[in-house]
């Protein structure tokens, strides 16, 4: 497997925006969404393409980038000074819309919690003042099946539920095969679009303190793979993407027909 995904950008764009509201959309879900000018020109491939999120951290809440240079970028970043540094993480694109020269995007942030406290982003997500700057590196798609495919198999916990929902919204209506997609709570359990031939299998948790994918991964266990010409998308908690992958490569999926990523660590 190369450095970067095959559908990488090779000298991705750092986009500007603004934070233009924030909601609740279940329990364990806020969206915020973001507005410019500059996001306009954002090429949006949807499936589940995704990038880094930028935004500051510092009192002064000044937003300092790192110099992209290329898909080259982590030594700039880790050259600002730490107390200037914007917090980075990783997220999909959950809902994109162009209008009189402008454009929103949507991102769906998971509410985890850590020692009694929500974790960083979570906690911007939901104070969140419209206005505040950040920046977005497009990183294009993970999503890559070969040509040949006729059967999916997609596996995420809510880490990954904005990259199911894309992928399943974009896929051939008539495309066949399995979604498996694990949440903290059916109320977390969002409207997805997708062709009638996929089967979307929902797994909330509901109780507190169950390991995040273990339901996923038990479901998973019980899917038999249709044939060589499938294709797996597992992508979440790091056990669950890791032990995801494993247990396909065990039933006989070959390991090129697997893409899995870990997400977050529990």
């Amino acid at each position: 497997m190369s450095d970067f995904p095959r559908l990488m950008p090779a000298n991705p764009r750092m986009f500007h925006a603004r934070v233009a509201g924030t909601r609740r959309v279940s329990p364990s879900f806020q969206r915020i969404t973001l507005d410019s000018a500059d996001l306009a020109e954002f090429d949006w491939r949807g499936l589940d393409h995704w990038f880094r999120l930028f935004f500051p951290v510092a009192s002064d809440g000044g937003l300092r980038l790192p110099e992209v240079r290329g898909r080259l970028w982590w030594k700039s970043y880790l050259a600002i000074p730490e107390e200037q540094r914007p917090h980075c993480s990783n997220y999909t694109v959950a809902g994109y819309r162009r209008f009189d020269g402008r454009a929103e995007l949507d991102i769906d942030v998971v509410l985890h919690w850590h020692q009694g406290k929500l974790a960083r982003v979570a906690s911007w997500a939901v104070s969140a003042v419209p206005g505040s700057p950040v920046a977005l590196l497009d990183q294009g798609v993970l999503f890559d099946p070969p040509g040949d495919t006729t059967n999916y198999l997609l596996v995420a916990d809510e880490s990954g539920l904005p990259a199911l929902r894309g992928i399943l919204r974009d896929l051939p209506a008539d495309a066949v095969g399995t979604a498996i997609i694990e949440v903290p709570a059916h109320e977390d359990v969002l409207p997805v679009e997708a062709p009638e031939g996929v089967n979307i299998r929902w797994m909330p948790r509901d109780e507190p303190g169950t390991h995040a994918g273990v339901a996923a991964l038990r479901a998973l266990e019980a899917v038999e793979v249709a044939c060589p010409a499938s294709y797996a998308f597992v992508v979440g908690e790091s056990t669950l993407a890791t032990e995801g992958r494993r247990r396909l490569q065990r039933a006989g999926l070959a390991k090129e027909r697997i893409t899995f990523s870990g997400f977050w660590k529990a």
